[in-house]
């Protein structure tokens, strides 16, 4: 991640009754993660039509990937101990003319891509939602393997 230029956040805090992430066997479930940026969700609304840009909530995508990876990591301790990103799963909250949501979502994939190569290499879904907690144009969960 450093030869990235990525940093880990602190874990967000739930804005509801869940943990971050939870770990069973030898997985790692991550609640959903939103693109909080210190703290604070920089991009509100949906995806598409007079709204968020497919290309910013892709980046936004990313950013809930790194945040799923720091949940991962408080549970795990390193993230040096993944052995595979196992699924992926998106939400998009979406202008309902808006069927781009595979193209939004790679911007998580190709960050877990970039950061693990062939680890990283993961299932997925991408889904368009109508609405998101707290407005967030984007969504993202992961299941981690580790040793």
């Amino acid at each position: 991640m450093q030869e990235l230029g990525l940093t880990l956040p602190a874990v967000a805090a739930p804005v509801a009754a869940y943990v971050p992430a939870v770990v069973s066997g030898d997985h790692v479930y991550t609640s959903g993660q939103l693109p909080f940026i210190d703290g604070k969700l920089t991009v509100k609304g949906k995806v598409g039509s007079a709204g968020v840009s497919a290309e910013d909530a892709k980046a936004l995508a990313a950013v809930c990937a790194v945040n799923a990876l720091a949940a991962v990591k408080s549970v795990i301790g390193d993230l040096d101990r993944i052995t595979r990103i196992v699924k992926v799963v998106g939400f998009v909250s979406s202008d309902p003319s808006f069927t781009g949501q595979p193209g939004v979502v790679n911007g998580a994939s190709e960050l877990l891509g970039q950061v693990f190569g062939d680890a990283g290499i993961h299932a997925r879904s991408a889904v368009g939602v109508a609405a998101l907690p707290l407005d967030s144009p984007v969504e993202v969960e992961l299941i981690a393997q580790f040793q």
